[in-house]
């Protein structure tokens, strides 16, 4: 109770804001040994069952942590977090929510924990590969390499399958590859972990769509059974006039290339922010990414504008502990010089010469439960503004899979919004987004985890 939380988590922004390196910086051992040393060993570790969607032990390797045991650690870490390189960088931390410490208090950094767990265990030659006993003579196909995908697949490999992994991406990762800037997620980390799931046995099948490539036939044909992780392609779309000016591009669209410069897949980014006023749509993390990316490319203003109300600054009472907290976040890139608004809804784009100049926008006065939820808003008489704008990213996040070719080719049924929808008589199954509609990186984890287990044992009858 006597040490305090550390808050300077990141490189100065002056230095960071000119790369695209991680802008997170490493604690040192000591530092994270006495943070750990914060955490309670409570008899009831909320942070293991309410919080984190793996279940992780995470009073068992904060205390080997704090005892300067790694390996220990480590070993404790890797029995329910496949993937915990990726977690550590990329997870919000539904377990600081759900921490004791925070009902009265701060939580203790979890997540810098199993940072450090990790890369220990990287660096001591503790992560090696896991290869199966034996082969059990049966093949699994993984369509999508995201999060989801990876982890399904190297569950099932442990579980003795042969596991080929389809990816229509020139490398593998999906959403971490892609949709990730690297100042967020190192790309050589994925690679890293890539490598050892290779010497595992895995094969990847990459710049593969399943559908155009290779027919849905010949996949349902030549496996045993086939697993769908392909997350929610569909992003929302603002269908407000002008929609069809140009510099108005979807986010991912905008993150995507500027990913693929950085790896060499690509000489220039198809949509650069470089001298403009760039106004991002959306308040999450989509949103957030989209900001520090526009301004390592060299945007002249960068402004986010959502039309939910400003969360407040303390836990909202709407989401008491150990739910996760609605309360005003700001990320790394928002320190790095963004403007951000609330309560505004886009009314229509404005152009010049077929190119977008502004938005005309209007504020929204919300309603609130008694505890004070967001319910519905009302339009503010008077209140319409134009908003400049020479570049717009639509970070308002995503609606499903679309009837595309894999849909089709596979003959899988969707549900009324979108989802996949498993056909276990067929040996057809989904995982993450796709079956789940978009949600975090670590629960499309634990549902790919939860899935793998159901192909195990539906394929040992």
């Amino acid at each position: 109770m006597k040490i305090a939380r550390i808050h300077d988590l990141y490189r100065p922004v002056e230095e960071r804001k000119r790369d695209f390196a991680e802008v997170e910086k490493r604690l040192s051992k000591p530092e994270i040994q006495a943070q750990m040393s914060r955490c309670h060993n409570c008899g009831i570790p909320f942070c293991h069952g309410a919080g984190c969607p793996l279940f992780n032990a995470i009073p068992d390797f904060n205390a080997a942590a704090a005892s300067g045991k790694w390996e220990t650690a480590y070993q404790i870490l890797s029995q329910s977090s496949l993937f915990p390189e990726f977690t550590c960088r990329v997870c919000p931390a539904l377990c600081e929510g759900a921490c004791c410490c925070s009902v009265d208090g701060e939580a203790v950094m979890v997540r810098q924990c199993e940072k450090e767990i990790i890369e220990t265990a990287f660096y001591c030659n503790y992560v090696k590969p896991v290869i199966p006993a034996r082969r059990n003579g049966k093949t699994i196909a993984v369509i999508g390499s995201g999060p989801a995908g990876l982890v399904a697949a190297e569950t099932l490999n442990r579980a003795g399958f042969a596991v080929t992994v389809f990816e229509q991406n020139h490398r593998p990762g999906g959403l971490l590859r892609y949709g990730i800037p690297d100042f967020k997620l190192d790309k050589k980390i994925i690679d890293r972990r890539l490598a050892i799931m290779e010497q595992e046995g895995i094969s990847f099948v990459t710049d593969t769509a399943i559908g155009r490539d290779i027919s849905g036939e010949y996949v349902l044909r030549n496996f045993d059974a086939v697993l769908l992780a392909i997350g929610t392609p569909a992003a929302r779309d603002l269908a407000i006039p002008g929609r069809e000016l140009e510099g108005i591009h979807f986010a991912l669209e905008f993150l995507q290339g500027q990913n693929r410069v950085n790896a060499g897949e690509l000489a220039e980014a198809p949509v650069s922010a470089k001298g403009k006023d760039v106004l991002v749509i959306g308040g999450g993390d989509t949103g957030s990414d989209c900001v520090g990316t526009a301004i390592r490319q060299g945007a002249k203003s960068v402004r986010q504008i959502e039309i939910m109300p400003q969360p407040p600054v303390a836990r909202s009472a709407s989401t008491p502990w150990p739910n996760w907290p609605w309360m005003l976040k700001t990320s790394s890139s928002h320190q790095e010089g963004c403007e951000r608004q609330w309560n505004i809804a886009s009314d229509r784009f404005l152009g010049n010469a077929g190119k977008v100049s502004g938005v005309e926008v209007h504020q929204v006065a919300w309603h609130f439960s008694p505890t004070g939820k967001p319910l519905n808003f009302d339009a503010v008489a008077n209140s319409t503004r134009i908003i400049s704008a020479d570049l717009v990213l639509l970070a308002m996040g995503f609606t499903g899979v679309p009837e595309n070719d894999l849909v089709k080719a596979i003959r899988i049924s969707r549900t009324p919004r979108t989802a996949l929808i498993a056909d276990p008589a067929r040996r057809l199954y989904v995982a993450g987004d796709c079956a789940n509609g978009a949600t975090l990186v670590v629960r499309a984890m634990a549902d790919a985890k939860k899935v793998a287990s159901s192909i195990v044992e539906d394929l040992a009858k």
